[in-house]
Protein backbone atom coordinates (compact mmCIF):
# COMPACT_ATOMS: atom_id res chain seq x y z
CA UNK A 1 0.00 0.00 0.00
CA UNK A 2 2.65 2.81 1.25
CA UNK A 3 4.83 1.38 -2.42
CA UNK A 4 1.31 1.81 -4.32
CA UNK A 5 1.21 5.48 -2.88
CA UNK A 6 5.17 6.16 -3.59
CA UNK A 7 4.49 5.63 -6.83
CA UNK A 8 1.40 7.50 -7.41
CA UNK A 9 2.83 10.97 -5.37
CA UNK A 10 5.83 10.15 -8.05
CA UNK A 11 3.50 10.17 -11.18
CA UNK A 12 1.25 13.51 -9.59
CA UNK A 13 4.79 15.18 -9.21
CA UNK A 14 5.97 13.95 -12.73
CA UNK A 15 2.59 15.22 -14.09
CA UNK A 16 2.54 18.85 -12.44
CA UNK A 17 5.98 19.29 -13.48
CA UNK A 18 4.83 18.65 -17.05
CA UNK A 19 2.21 20.82 -16.59
CA UNK A 20 4.50 23.82 -15.14
CA UNK A 21 6.91 23.24 -18.32
CA UNK A 22 3.86 23.32 -20.71
CA UNK A 23 2.28 26.19 -18.84
CA UNK A 24 5.96 28.32 -19.52
CA UNK A 25 5.75 27.77 -22.96
CA UNK A 26 2.36 28.76 -24.08
CA UNK A 27 1.66 32.07 -26.07
CA UNK A 28 0.12 33.80 -23.31
CA UNK A 29 -0.88 37.84 -23.16
CA UNK A 30 -3.31 40.70 -24.43
CA UNK A 31 -4.33 41.00 -27.46
CA UNK A 32 -2.74 44.45 -27.90
CA UNK A 33 0.53 42.89 -25.92
CA UNK A 34 0.65 39.77 -28.39
CA UNK A 35 0.03 42.07 -31.29
CA UNK A 36 2.72 44.47 -30.38
CA UNK A 37 5.23 41.44 -30.97
CA UNK A 38 3.90 40.49 -34.16
CA UNK A 39 5.20 43.64 -34.95
CA UNK A 40 8.39 43.65 -33.89
CA UNK A 41 9.11 40.62 -34.97
CA UNK A 42 7.75 42.00 -38.97
CA UNK A 43 9.92 45.15 -38.38
CA UNK A 44 12.76 42.56 -37.41
CA UNK A 45 12.26 40.58 -40.68
CA UNK A 46 12.20 43.79 -42.88
CA UNK A 47 15.92 44.95 -41.23
CA UNK A 48 16.81 41.93 -41.59
CA UNK A 49 16.13 41.59 -45.20
CA UNK A 50 17.39 45.22 -46.12
CA UNK A 51 19.70 46.32 -47.84
CA UNK A 52 22.09 47.62 -45.05
CA UNK A 53 21.09 44.42 -43.48
CA UNK A 54 22.54 40.97 -42.25
CA UNK A 55 21.15 38.32 -44.47
CA UNK A 56 22.92 39.99 -48.16
CA UNK A 57 26.74 39.44 -46.87
CA UNK A 58 28.41 36.98 -49.11
CA UNK A 59 32.15 37.89 -48.10
CA UNK A 60 34.73 39.44 -45.72
CA UNK A 61 38.36 39.56 -46.16
CA UNK A 62 41.03 40.95 -43.98
CA UNK A 63 43.63 43.16 -45.44
CA UNK A 64 47.34 42.62 -45.72
CA UNK A 65 49.61 45.93 -45.25
CA UNK A 66 50.47 47.09 -48.98
CA UNK A 67 48.50 45.91 -52.10
CA UNK A 68 45.53 43.74 -52.02
CA UNK A 69 43.75 42.90 -55.54
CA UNK A 70 40.23 42.01 -55.74
CA UNK A 71 38.22 40.53 -57.93
CA UNK A 72 36.32 37.78 -59.15
CA UNK A 73 39.66 36.05 -60.31
CA UNK A 74 41.16 33.17 -57.88
CA UNK A 75 44.62 34.96 -57.88
CA UNK A 76 43.24 37.99 -56.28
CA UNK A 77 43.81 38.97 -52.35
CA UNK A 78 40.71 39.74 -52.00
CA UNK A 79 38.28 37.37 -53.89
CA UNK A 80 34.93 38.55 -54.35
CA UNK A 81 33.84 34.82 -54.90
CA UNK A 82 30.70 35.84 -57.92
CA UNK A 83 30.03 35.74 -61.39
CA UNK A 84 28.82 39.33 -60.95
CA UNK A 85 32.20 40.97 -61.10
CA UNK A 86 35.28 41.12 -63.30
CA UNK A 87 38.13 39.20 -62.74
CA UNK A 88 40.28 42.31 -61.68
CA UNK A 89 38.52 44.97 -60.52
CA UNK A 90 41.16 47.06 -58.97
CA UNK A 91 43.42 47.21 -55.64
CA UNK A 92 43.08 47.89 -52.19
CA UNK A 93 46.45 49.83 -50.56
CA UNK A 94 46.65 49.38 -46.96
CA UNK A 95 48.82 51.63 -44.62
CA UNK A 96 49.63 52.95 -41.76
CA UNK A 97 45.65 52.71 -40.55
CA UNK A 98 44.77 54.06 -44.22
CA UNK A 99 43.03 51.90 -47.21
CA UNK A 100 42.82 53.44 -50.64
CA UNK A 101 41.21 51.85 -53.24
CA UNK A 102 41.92 52.15 -56.52
CA UNK A 103 40.26 51.21 -59.92
CA UNK A 104 40.99 49.37 -63.30
CA UNK A 105 40.95 50.97 -66.36
CA UNK A 106 37.80 49.98 -67.72
CA UNK A 107 36.10 49.13 -64.54
CA UNK A 108 33.17 51.22 -63.51
CA UNK A 109 32.67 51.31 -59.81
CA UNK A 110 30.10 53.39 -58.39
CA UNK A 111 29.69 56.05 -54.99
CA UNK A 112 26.19 57.38 -54.25
CA UNK A 113 25.77 56.99 -57.93
CA UNK A 114 29.14 58.43 -59.03
CA UNK A 115 32.26 56.85 -61.08
CA UNK A 116 35.49 56.38 -59.05
CA UNK A 117 38.95 56.00 -59.61
CA UNK A 118 41.03 56.73 -56.52
CA UNK A 119 39.72 57.12 -53.39
CA UNK A 120 40.79 57.01 -49.40
CA UNK A 121 38.24 55.10 -47.85
CA UNK A 122 36.33 55.90 -44.69
CA UNK A 123 35.30 52.46 -42.56
CA UNK A 124 32.82 51.69 -40.64
CA UNK A 125 33.42 53.05 -37.57
CA UNK A 126 32.23 56.75 -39.02
CA UNK A 127 29.23 58.04 -39.54
CA UNK A 128 30.85 58.60 -43.50
CA UNK A 129 31.50 55.48 -44.41
CA UNK A 130 31.92 55.01 -48.02
CA UNK A 131 30.40 52.53 -49.85
CA UNK A 132 30.97 51.05 -53.28
CA UNK A 133 28.93 49.21 -56.07
CA UNK A 134 29.32 47.28 -59.15
CA UNK A 135 26.11 46.30 -60.04
CA UNK A 136 24.44 44.09 -57.69
CA UNK A 137 27.78 43.72 -55.07
CA UNK A 138 28.34 46.64 -52.39
CA UNK A 139 31.70 46.44 -50.10
CA UNK A 140 32.58 48.65 -47.92
CA UNK A 141 35.76 49.11 -45.21
CA UNK A 142 35.24 47.53 -41.39
CA UNK A 143 37.97 48.29 -38.87
CA UNK A 144 38.02 46.09 -35.99
CA UNK A 145 41.04 47.43 -33.47
CA UNK A 146 44.10 46.37 -35.58
CA UNK A 147 42.03 44.23 -38.67
CA UNK A 148 40.99 46.47 -41.66
CA UNK A 149 39.16 44.67 -43.80
CA UNK A 150 36.89 44.56 -46.63
CA UNK A 151 32.99 43.01 -46.51
CA UNK A 152 31.40 42.83 -49.54
CA UNK A 153 27.03 42.30 -50.03
CA UNK A 154 24.88 41.11 -53.12
CA UNK A 155 21.52 43.02 -53.41
CA UNK A 156 20.14 39.92 -55.07
CA UNK A 157 21.14 37.51 -52.68
CA UNK A 158 18.98 34.09 -52.68
CA UNK A 159 19.14 33.82 -49.03
CA UNK A 160 17.07 37.05 -48.51
CA UNK A 161 14.46 35.91 -51.01
CA UNK A 162 14.10 32.61 -49.37
CA UNK A 163 14.32 33.83 -45.55
CA UNK A 164 11.47 33.69 -43.90
CA UNK A 165 11.89 34.22 -40.19
CA UNK A 166 13.58 32.97 -37.06
CA UNK A 167 11.82 30.54 -35.03
CA UNK A 168 11.14 32.24 -31.66
CA UNK A 169 9.80 30.58 -28.02
CA UNK A 170 6.17 31.21 -27.57
CA UNK A 171 5.16 34.96 -26.41
CA UNK A 172 4.65 34.83 -22.84
CA UNK A 173 3.54 38.23 -21.35
CA UNK A 174 5.31 37.19 -18.36
CA UNK A 175 8.61 37.67 -19.52
CA UNK A 176 7.86 41.24 -19.46
CA UNK A 177 9.11 41.95 -16.20
CA UNK A 178 9.82 44.86 -14.18
CA UNK A 179 13.01 45.60 -12.70
CA UNK A 180 15.30 48.31 -11.56
CA UNK A 181 18.65 50.01 -12.67
CA UNK A 182 21.54 50.23 -10.35
CA UNK A 183 23.80 53.05 -11.56
CA UNK A 184 27.75 52.74 -11.03
CA UNK A 185 29.10 55.79 -10.40
CA UNK A 186 31.50 56.20 -11.50
CA UNK A 187 30.77 53.93 -14.94
CA UNK A 188 32.44 50.79 -14.64
CA UNK A 189 34.45 49.19 -16.95
CA UNK A 190 32.98 45.57 -18.59
CA UNK A 191 35.20 43.66 -21.02
CA UNK A 192 33.49 42.54 -23.88
CA UNK A 193 34.91 39.79 -26.17
CA UNK A 194 34.02 39.35 -29.72
CA UNK A 195 34.14 36.15 -32.30
CA UNK A 196 37.05 37.31 -33.56
CA UNK A 197 38.90 36.62 -29.97
CA UNK A 198 39.46 40.76 -29.66
CA UNK A 199 38.70 42.15 -26.59
CA UNK A 200 37.04 45.60 -26.39
CA UNK A 201 36.69 47.47 -22.73
CA UNK A 202 32.92 49.42 -22.77
CA UNK A 203 32.23 51.87 -20.17
CA UNK A 204 28.95 50.37 -18.12
CA UNK A 205 26.74 53.18 -16.85
CA UNK A 206 24.98 50.31 -14.48
CA UNK A 207 23.00 46.85 -13.93
CA UNK A 208 19.77 46.01 -14.95
CA UNK A 209 18.38 44.41 -11.82
CA UNK A 210 15.16 41.44 -11.87
CA UNK A 211 13.75 39.00 -10.51
CA UNK A 212 12.29 35.51 -11.18
CA UNK A 213 11.18 32.76 -9.57
CA UNK A 214 12.39 34.33 -6.32
CA UNK A 215 15.51 34.25 -7.31
CA UNK A 216 17.54 37.59 -8.84
CA UNK A 217 19.51 38.22 -11.18
CA UNK A 218 21.96 41.54 -12.54
CA UNK A 219 22.72 42.52 -16.33
CA UNK A 220 25.49 45.10 -16.71
CA UNK A 221 24.48 47.60 -19.60
CA UNK A 222 25.73 49.12 -22.49
CA UNK A 223 24.70 53.03 -23.10
CA UNK A 224 22.97 52.51 -26.88
CA UNK A 225 21.36 57.05 -26.91
CA UNK A 226 18.24 56.94 -25.61
CA UNK A 227 18.09 53.28 -24.76
CA UNK A 228 20.36 50.49 -23.01
CA UNK A 229 21.43 47.69 -24.82
CA UNK A 230 22.08 44.22 -23.07
CA UNK A 231 24.49 41.33 -24.21
CA UNK A 232 23.51 38.31 -22.20
CA UNK A 233 23.71 34.79 -22.01
CA UNK A 234 21.34 32.30 -20.24
CA UNK A 235 20.51 28.77 -18.88
CA UNK A 236 18.90 28.16 -22.74
CA UNK A 237 22.65 28.96 -24.38
CA UNK A 238 24.12 26.85 -26.04
CA UNK A 239 20.86 24.41 -26.44
CA UNK A 240 17.74 26.32 -27.68
CA UNK A 241 19.47 29.54 -28.39
CA UNK A 242 22.86 30.87 -29.81
CA UNK A 243 25.42 30.05 -27.89
CA UNK A 244 26.93 33.18 -28.06
CA UNK A 245 24.23 34.68 -25.99
CA UNK A 246 21.95 37.44 -27.38
CA UNK A 247 21.19 40.89 -27.66
CA UNK A 248 18.10 42.96 -26.14
CA UNK A 249 17.25 46.58 -26.40
CA UNK A 250 15.25 48.08 -23.57
CA UNK A 251 14.14 51.55 -23.03
CA UNK A 252 16.09 53.60 -19.88
CA UNK A 253 14.93 54.10 -16.47
CA UNK A 254 12.48 56.31 -14.71
CA UNK A 255 13.09 58.94 -12.39
CA UNK A 256 12.87 57.09 -9.42
CA UNK A 257 15.21 53.79 -11.41
CA UNK A 258 12.62 51.62 -12.78
CA UNK A 259 12.21 49.56 -15.99
CA UNK A 260 10.96 46.87 -18.42
CA UNK A 261 12.98 44.03 -19.56
CA UNK A 262 10.95 42.47 -22.23
CA UNK A 263 12.29 39.12 -22.95
CA UNK A 264 10.12 38.30 -25.86
CA UNK A 265 12.33 40.87 -28.03
CA UNK A 266 15.33 39.38 -27.15
CA UNK A 267 17.08 38.57 -30.61
CA UNK A 268 19.99 36.88 -32.16
CA UNK A 269 23.09 38.42 -32.81
CA UNK A 270 23.87 38.14 -36.03
CA UNK A 271 26.52 35.57 -36.55
CA UNK A 272 23.42 33.31 -36.23
CA UNK A 273 23.02 34.27 -39.67
CA UNK A 274 26.24 35.07 -41.39
CA UNK A 275 30.13 34.03 -40.96
CA UNK A 276 30.86 37.63 -42.43
CA UNK A 277 29.78 39.43 -39.07
CA UNK A 278 31.87 40.08 -36.22
CA UNK A 279 29.65 40.18 -33.49
CA UNK A 280 30.13 40.97 -29.57
CA UNK A 281 29.73 38.16 -27.07
CA UNK A 282 28.45 38.33 -23.56
CA UNK A 283 30.66 39.60 -20.67
CA UNK A 284 31.27 37.07 -17.63
CA UNK A 285 29.32 39.04 -15.57
CA UNK A 286 26.03 38.83 -17.94
CA UNK A 287 26.11 34.92 -17.82
CA UNK A 288 22.54 34.28 -15.55
CA UNK A 289 21.43 30.72 -15.11
CA UNK A 290 18.07 31.45 -15.34
CA UNK A 291 16.84 29.60 -18.28
CA UNK A 292 15.08 32.49 -20.31
CA UNK A 293 11.93 30.45 -22.19
CA UNK A 294 11.56 34.01 -24.55
CA UNK A 295 12.55 35.52 -27.45
CA UNK A 296 14.11 34.19 -30.49
CA UNK A 297 15.82 30.69 -30.79
CA UNK A 298 18.74 29.46 -32.65
CA UNK A 299 18.75 29.40 -36.59
CA UNK A 300 20.45 26.47 -38.40
CA UNK A 301 23.98 27.09 -39.84
CA UNK A 302 25.77 30.12 -40.74
CA UNK A 303 25.35 30.99 -43.96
Amino acid sequence: MKYTLYVFAIILLFLYAVSCSNETLETKGSPEYLQEIKDWDQHRLERLKADDGWLNLVGRTWLKPGENKFGSAKDNEVLIESDKVPAYMGVFIFQDSTVTMKVNEGVQILMNGDPVDEIKMIGDESKDMTVFQYGSIKWNLIIRDTLYGIRFRDLESEFVDNFNGIERFPVNEDWKIEGTFEEYNPPKTISIPNVLGQISKEPSPGAVVFSRNNQTYRIDAIDAGNRLWLIFADATSGEETYGGGRFLYIDKPDSAGNLIIDFNKAYNPPCVLTKFATCPLPPKENYISLKVTAGEKNYGENH
